[in-house]
């Protein structure tokens, strides 16, 4: 067999070239180039070890870029990324940062179409690529690549519906390695174990059902046989799904033993499967510990969450301890909030536990179902703001003006783990409305002086009151920081009024008043400002004499930011928030 030398593969040309023999030698190499990156890198582990074959038929079979193929979610396009001129950030420890964990165009590759993080947009991403190719007379190959749980999701189901009805060239390769982020939920997925049982002869088939034509491949990491069904569909003249059997985290023991544990990892040791760096309690834990204790109390308190238990804290044996008050509905955001209505109005205590980039996928849910309804949900919003994921497609900045503007909502924003405790459980009680609480960015913090108060439906400042002229109204975990300022003003001989808002949906304009002839009023949220709680202030005093000076972030997408970086930049540090204000006290 030869020897690979993977930095000699600058284009899908290249493989094209191989033989069999040396094409399983390249898969080889790039799955040993990609545990050592992952190992010492962090990244998803198990969906690309998972794809390495498939992806090398698919751009031996095909002629990207002028065959358009659109991954799902992306996550598992490591190797395509590999074999699209990005080689060297896969084998050079010192350029492993020079691309996203997705799908980019920004990394001026034209064969990555769309920056793709959350799942279910492949199929409808397609449709659209496909009916923009028949429009303009050509007859290039659409493929849209989906897997690891993302086909249960409902615009997966939408694009799936639609893209039946083309009537020309639309290939879907289902990648179907048994698993979603953690296990598969959903009667789609009892559909696809029969047709694995059968060999793909079974039937019902939920594909043929729709209108497509349909083929099975058993050994979906076979390059041989991948390359065999693919050359069959290429140039079809009708919609086809490709359905392959892979298996998740292939080539290493202990992604293969651990498959929900290394879906996503931070750097560990690839034999033992250890972090690097040893795990600290954080409010996932606190969360999820809270909540069992709930359950075990009131059977009427569940927990929700779409495709992501290890998220919020629910490893599998939590959610074996939960039993049925625990409910996984698969990647599906909107019937999680959905669901969560039904169970609200059906008398139970429902807790949607949600990432904050994944809750704009049910904006319609949290505004005409939950909202509109005054339905006493609740939701724990994880992943915020600047310490949340740093992936443009992952952002947890936005949460506070698409969650706080909708009428009725109440969004509470802890400050440290106390207040955070308190607060989920008045949201589990409450039965005024719907309430999401906001985890606090970054490390647990402690306060036990915290002033715990018994109702939260009511706008009411926690105030520690200094002198008259300056005031810090700060944010969620921003108030740690907005202490630390305090301190460098005292040193500065000023005595700074400091407010924990507690929420960011409504004003105690009772306690703004009582501000409106400091010289400057400064608030401080790690979201974006544009419609965030700080215009809000700013707003009500409008016509005061004092100065309203909002700190937070610019309404933009960052990419792979460093967040420590970004918080100098806005002002958002204890030094920042200090010379903001000192900035107006010494003019």
């Amino acid at each position: 067999m030869d020897t690979i030398n993977l930095l000699d593969i600058h284009s899908p040309q290249d493989i094209k070239k191989m033989d069999v023999a040396q094409l399983n030698a390249t898969a080889a190499a790039i799955r040993s180039a990609l545990i050592r990156k992952l190992a010492a890198h962090g990244g998803h582990v198990g969906p690309n070890l998972g794809m390495v074959e498939a992806t090398i038929a698919l751009h031996y079979v095909f002629n990207a870029p002028t065959d358009k193929i659109v991954f799902d979610v992306s996550h598992q396009a490591y190797t395509h990324k590999m074999l699209t001129g990005r080689m060297p950030a896969f084998v050079d420890a010192e350029r492993y940062d020079d691309v996203t964990g997705y799908t980019d165009p920004h990394e001026n590759s034209e064969y990555d179409l769309f920056s793709i993080g959350h799942t279910s947009t492949s199929i409808s991403l397609a449709t659209g690529l496909a009916k923009a190719r028949d429009l303009a007379g050509s007859h290039e190959n659409v493929v849209a690549v989906i897997g690891d749980g993302s086909l249960g999701g409902g615009m997966a189901l939408e694009g799936l519906d639609f893209g039946a009805t083309l009537g020309t060239n639309f290939i879907v390769v289902v990648n179907d390695n048994e698993m979603s982020i953690a296990e598969n939920h959903g009667g789609l997925y009892a559909d696809l174990r029969l047709l694995r049982h059968t060999n793909g002869t079974a039937e019902p088939n939920i594909f043929r059902a729709m209108g497509y034509s349909y083929r099975y491949v058993e050994y979906g990491n076979d390059i041989a046989r991948l390359i065999k069904a693919f050359e069959d569909v290429k140039d079809i003249n009708h919609p086809v799904v490709v359905h392959i059997h892979t298996m998740k985290g292939l080539g290493l023991p202990v992604a293969e033993a651990h498959k929900e544990r290394f879906h996503w990892s931070m750097p560990f040791d690839p034999e033992t499967g250890a972090p690097l760096t040893p795990e600290a309690d954080d409010y996932t834990d606190i969360f999820a510990r809270q909540m069992l204790t709930r359950m075990a109390s009131d059977h009427t308190v569940t927990v929700l969450t779409a495709g992501t238990p290890g998220a919020i804290g629910f490893t599998p044996s939590r959610r074996r301890a939960a039993r049925k008050q625990f409910v996984d509905v698969g990647i599906c955001e909107q019937q999680a909030v959905g669901m969560a209505a039904g169970m609200a109005k059906g008398g139970l205590k429902p807790m949607v536990g949600v990432a904050g980039t994944f809750l704009q996928r049910a904006y319609d849910q949290l505004s005409h179902d939950l909202a509109i309804n005054n339905l006493p949900a609740a939701l724990c919003i994880f992943h915020t703001g600047i310490y949340g994921i740093p992936d443009e497609t992952h952002l947890g900045f936005f949460d506070i003006p698409f969650i706080s503007n909708i009428p009725n909502i109440l969004y509470l924003t802890p400050t440290c783990s106390e207040e955070y405790s308190a607060m989920l459980d008045w949201a589990l009680d409450q039965t005024t409305g719907p309430v999401a609480v906001r985890t606090p960015g970054g490390a647990v913090i402690s306060n036990p002086d915290c002033e715990i108060i018994a109702d939260y439906s009511q706008p009411r400042y926690m105030i520690r009151r200094g002198g008259d002229q300056v005031a810090i109204i700060a944010v969620g975990s921003m108030y740690a920081v907005a202490e630390k300022a305090a301190d460098i003003l005292r040193a500065k001989g000023y005595e700074p009024t400091l407010i924990n808002p507690r929420n960011v949906t409504a004003l105690d304009t009772t306690a703004l008043d009582t501000l409106a002839e400091y010289r400057i009023i400064i608030t401080a949220e790690d979201g974006i400002l544009d419609g965030g709680y700080g215009q809000k202030v700013a707003a009500y005093l409008g016509e005061a004499p004092v100065a309203v000076r909002c700190l937070g972030l610019k309404k933009e997408f960052l990419n792979e930011y460093n967040a420590t970086k970004v918080a100098e930049q806005a002002c958002l540090t204890p030094e920042g928030i200090a010379s903001t204000a000192l900035s107006y006290l010494e003019r």
